[in-house]
């Protein structure tokens, strides 16, 4: 695809090469070898066909709408100081700036605006940084994790393009034995037209770290089409702990990709939220590697599409050793004419014996030109195991609407609480009350529209 500079004082490329490499990186004044690592992705995405829908995964998701070759692959690289809350209004994107954290990092476009970190935690060895900081002052950890163990550069071809156009993005490192309470918070928010984003999420906890992550990506719908490619890694040494929240409310014009992967060593914890309410068209890949004995993977989904919001999810919980637990509820709703795709894979080894996985996905379609579609999977290849699905895709019953009408509530009521009764269960597992709340506002939005 074709990069072409124009005489505007941003000298804007249009379309993704490797020209466009080079000039991100030298603009970015990086090391020699972050240039090196790029050029190696780009070469790989190159060689890589893209998805197509013989392809299992890619099977109910038509990609023609996508156009690369027109997407601006960077925009807004000036750095910058600017508060957090001139930038995020309280309570935007279910995370009010001026709420206790343990540090933060605010991208806007391809430029790191703001960034923080308490320096206790600092002293005590925590890196929580944007990935250029971290590139700068901590290259042997960003070389050691950055695309190596959990979600590798040959991973797909979407993935080596982020891997060459990875722009912003967050890093936290957390010593052994530390422990933070406090969230860290990092917000990505989008405003050049037509500009990709390439938000990248780097988490590594050694043994018996704790932490708290809370991603939040947001953006006004605009009228150009805009490409987002993001990927977030989780990796949990020994009796780590890690509690991760992600919020996305990209605007109507966003096609967004997202790939996420957990590693999880002996005795990890991880609690996950994924929160899809924006962008045009959604594709998310969410895993959990369960790869130490006695860990445990809690992942939590929702979802809510409206119009002609197409959100697709496919999760993944991948038991390697014996004695882990993976518990997985996904919930979504659609309306107007919205589809939804949910795939999930509960994989266990052979040898993982003594496994617990649950999956379940129900999905509450709200127009009869919505629709859902569920596909719960099972690959077995250990004997000592529970394993078990389940999978609903349903409509709200007129006679609960009756039964709230004929008690004086309007129909349009009775239906936001019916429906704020099917996501409550979910609600109810995440033990924040901010985000709790958000979710309720944004759910009762969504249903009044």
């Amino acid at each position: 695809m074709e990069a072409t500079l124009t005489d505007t004082p941003r000298s804007t490329l249009i379309g993704f090469s490797r020209d466009a490499v080079e000039e991100l990186s030298r603009r970015k004044a990086e090391p020699d070898w972050v240039l090196r690592a790029r050029l190696a992705a780009w070469d790989l995405y190159e060689s890589m066909p893209m998805p197509v829908r013989t392809d299992e995964e890619w099977r109910r998701t038509d990609l023609r709408g996508l156009k690369l070759d027109r997407q601006i692959p960077f925009a807004g690289l000036e750095r910058r100081g600017v508060g957090l809350a001139d930038l995020l209004p309280a309570g935007e994107g279910g995370l009010d700036p001026d709420v206790h954290r343990a540090g933060a990092v605010v991208q806007r476009d391809a430029a790191t605006v703001h960034a923080e970190v308490d320096p206790a935690l600092a002293a005590q060895g925590v890196v929580f940084a944007d990935l250029d900081t971290a590139v700068r002052e901590h290259p042997e950890l960003v070389r050691r994790f950055f695309m190596t163990e959990a979600v590798p550069v040959g991973f797909g071809k979407l993935e080596a393009l982020h891997a060459a156009f990875w722009q912003g993005g967050t890093f936290l490192y957390v010593p052994k034995g530390v422990r933070v309470e406090l969230p860290f918070r990092a917000f990505a928010v989008a405003t050049e037209p037509g500009a990709s984003l390439f938000a990248h999420t780097l988490v590594v906890l050694e043994e018996g770290a704790e932490a708290f992550v809370v991603d939040a990506y947001r953006s006004e719908t605009q009228e150009r089409q805009a490409f987002t490619s993001g990927v977030v890694e989780l990796i949990l040494r020994r009796d780590a702990k890690l509690r991760y929240v992600q919020v996305q409310e990209w605007g109507r014009h966003v096609w967004s990709f997202l790939t996420e992967r957990a590693v999880l060593a002996d005795d990890a914890t991880l609690n996950s939220l994924h929160v899809s309410l924006g962008s045009k068209f959604a594709k998310n890949s969410i895993g959990a590697h369960l790869r130490g004995e006695n860990s445990l993977a809690e992942m939590l989904g929702i979802f809510f599409a409206d119009g002609d919001q197409f959100m697709d999810h496919h999760t993944w919980q991948l038991h390697e050793s014996p004695f882990a637990t993976s518990d997985l509820e996904f919930k979504g709703a659609l309306k107007g004419k919205a589809r939804s795709v949910y795939s999930g894979m509960i994989k266990v080894e052979e040898g993982a014996q003594k496994t617990d996985a649950y999956q379940q996905n129900r999905n509450l379609v709200l127009s009869p030109t919505a629709r859902a579609d569920s596909i719960p999977n099972l690959e077995i290849a250990a004997n000592d195991v529970r394993c078990t699905h389940g999978a609903t895709v349903s409509q709200v019953e007129e006679e609960h609407l009756f039964y709230l009408q004929a008690r004086g509530i309007e129909r349009s009521e009775a239906q936001k609480l019916i429906v704020e009764g099917f996501f409550r269960p979910v609600i109810d597992r995440i033990p924040v009350a901010e985000i709790q709340d958000f979710l309720q506002a944004a759910i009762a939005h969504k249903v009044g529209i």
